[in-house]
């Protein structure tokens, strides 16, 4: 008896041929290209609030910290070309300053109790319209009032606001900062 005649089996094909592949790149490419940028915009929102919670915790803890010890605390901003920083410590303003790399320091007329560096290659910019904030002891009361600014390279900022009684509140210029009042 004959067989049947059949055709030789396929192996079957297996992975992607090279214009698959490119297919697949292109559109990999594409889809990165539009992520990106809101990506990118995504962490430097993360990095504003961190600094902004992080300022926000230093003025509250100077504050407590000079009525628990019934002594005066400051809170001082310095700039030196690009980079700033602010320093809660004891004593005058001119007693405590940043020093590069990153550091702060004081003489010997004064106490270094906390210290934050943005330097001019960090994602965030401190400003403030006043050098030094003092936390009175007695009362809990700041003179001067101050607004500082925290700002990234795409121009969202954050404000911290300290008012008279030396409470903290944050707000965002112009409402930029969803989530967060308007300054």
């Amino acid at each position: 008896m004959k067989t049947p005649c059949t055709a030789p089996s396929r192996a079957r094909q297996r992975g992607f041929t090279s214009l698959e592949g490119l297919a697949a790149v292109t559109v990999l490419a594409i889809t990165l290209s539009s992520v990106a940028p809101s990506f990118k915009q995504m962490r430097d929102r993360r990095h504003l609030e961190g600094a902004a919670a992080q300022l926000a915790t230093d003025l509250r803890y100077a504050r407590s910290l000079a009525v628990a010890q019934r002594a005066p605390v400051r809170l001082s901003m310095h700039t030196q070309g690009n980079n700033s920083c602010y320093v809660v410590h004891t004593g005058p303003v001119a007693d405590c300053s940043c020093t590069s790399p990153g550091g702060a320091q004081c003489n010997a007329n004064a106490q270094l109790l906390q210290s934050a560096n943005f330097d001019a290659t960090g994602p965030v910019r401190l400003a403030a319209n006043s050098r030094s904030m003092l936390f009175d002891p007695d009362r809990g009361t700041v003179t001067p009032t101050g607004t500082v600014r925290l700002q990234v390279a795409s121009g969202a900022a954050l404000h911290q606001v300290v008012n008279i009684m030396g409470r903290v509140r944050a707000c965002s210029p112009q409402g930029a900062m969803p989530g967060y009042p308007v300054c």
